[in-house]
């Protein structure tokens, strides 16, 4: 007689495994120095001053977008009535500079150059009496 153990797949058919999820977050960090970083029709590139994010969005006018930056987080969306809907979010590592920051639409492609916040010093000096 052989025993075999049964386990239902059921309960693991909705998580991935710990093993797959430390793989891919291996490769993907080994790559990361080597190319821009691509996710789903989007591109990042980054320098010492700004961040460049690359977007796919065919069909959709400048009018029918909407950006909206607060410290260091970039919301894009679609306005109501837009051929098509979308919503997407970013969180930098710093504070953007929305003033200096732009945005391009150009043959179904958006281009956001983020400029990151120089930090401001805020060390006073002392008069010595």
């Amino acid at each position: 007689m052989i025993f075999a153990p049964v386990a239902r797949r059921s309960a693991f058919n909705n998580a991935p495994r710990s093993a797959d999820v430390a793989l891919q977050r291996f490769l993907l960090g080994s790559f990361a120095n080597a190319a821009p970083a691509r996710s789903a029709g989007v591109t990042v590139t980054q320098d010492d001053k700004a961040t460049t994010l690359q977007l796919d969005v065919p069909g959709l006018a400048r009018e029918q977008l909407q950006i909206a930056i607060e410290g260091n987080v970039v919301r894009l969306s679609s306005v109501e009535g837009a051929p098509r809907q979308v919503q997407r979010a970013w969180e930098l590592a710093t504070d953007i500079d929305a003033a200096a920051s732009s945005a391009k639409l150009e043959n179904g492609v958006l281009t956001l150059t983020l400029v990151r916040v120089e930090p401001v010093s805020k060390a006073t000096t002392l008069s010595i009496q």
